[in-house]
């Protein structure tokens, strides 16, 4: 039922694109870029309450921060897609024991941070601007939250930032966008369309956009976690990462699925941001 509801949509937009390709185009990049989930649950606050909220700004965007302190090195917590800050509890509470100084933020349309929209362009400049404020030594992203990572990383090349820790990320925008226009069943009218709007708002194709070959020549050290049957990211991208980002190590998981919220990768994590 669900995926008849969507290949649904994709037709309706298809059709509106032989009539009204740019305005059809903007409702599919909409689609895509809206998240139906993310904000803030009760049975998640608990973790919350104990941290030092801040609200930062980027343009007139409010950007929720969320801080443990610790006498330790600074840990930047970036979540994924339709997600928030709670997602890192698990970790939180091991890094808390080893005193790390600890910052987590909620992305754009997500938890308590501003705005409707999210992309991983906007996403990078949130996590930068609290990485500016607070000098993290190490970033740990998840899914889209590494790819920002990577994106900000690659444009700003914070001094600060020694190591970054990947958990799940895509290798490019690319094949997360071709995911997206396969699901809905659009044709190739709308998609370039899509691919013309993209370019004028981010100013170069979709295609630029990719995780991998922007971590070529970012010096801090890299971690790489990715699950080998996860369905949400390709297990093959983790392997293109390795390839071009020249300084990180691979470790490979197997049944954790997308998520990688098990005890086993927050002690690989721990190992890796130990030494």
């Amino acid at each position: 039922m669900k995926e008849l509801l969507i290949k649904s949509v994709g037709s309706s937009l298809n059709v509106l694109s032989y009539v009204a390709p740019r305005f059809a185009s903007k409702k599919a990049i909409k689609l895509f870029s809206t998240p139906r989930k993310g904000q803030l649950e009760d049975s998640g606050i608990p973790i919350l309450q104990s941290a030092y909220f801040e609200e930062l700004e980027f343009g007139n965007l409010s950007i929720a921060t969320y801080r443990w302190i610790g006498k330790n090195k600074t840990v930047l917590l970036a979540h994924g897609w339709e997600s928030n800050a709670t997602r890192w509890y698990k970790l939180i509470k091991k890094l808390k024991k080893l005193d790390y100084n600890i910052i987590a933020l909620d992305a754009p349309a997500h938890g308590k941070s501003g705005g409707q929209e999210f992309n991983a362009i906007l996403y990078s400049e949130f996590i930068f601007k609290v990485a500016k404020k607070y000098t993290p030594e190490i970033i740990i992203g998840h899914s889209v939250g590494g790819m920002a990572t990577i994106f900000g990383q690659h444009k700003y090349k914070l001094p600060s930032v020694k190591k970054i820790v990947l958990l799940g990320a895509p290798a490019h925008f690319k094949g997360l966008y071709a995911r997206y226009v396969k699901l809905m069943g659009y044709n190739k009218k709308i998609t370039e369309s899509m691919n013309a709007l993209i370019e004028v708002r981010f100013g170069y194709h979709p295609n630029y956009f990719s995780t991998a070959k922007f971590s070529e020549n970012i010096a801090a050290s890299g971690l790489i976690i990715h699950d080998r049957k996860d369905t949400i990211i390709p297990y093959d991208e983790a392997l293109l990462m390795q390839k071009h980002y020249k300084n990180s190590q691979l470790i490979s998981t197997t049944n954790l699925g997308h998520s990688l919220n098990d005890a086993t990768v927050n002690e690989n994590i721990i190992n890796f941001i130990k030494n």
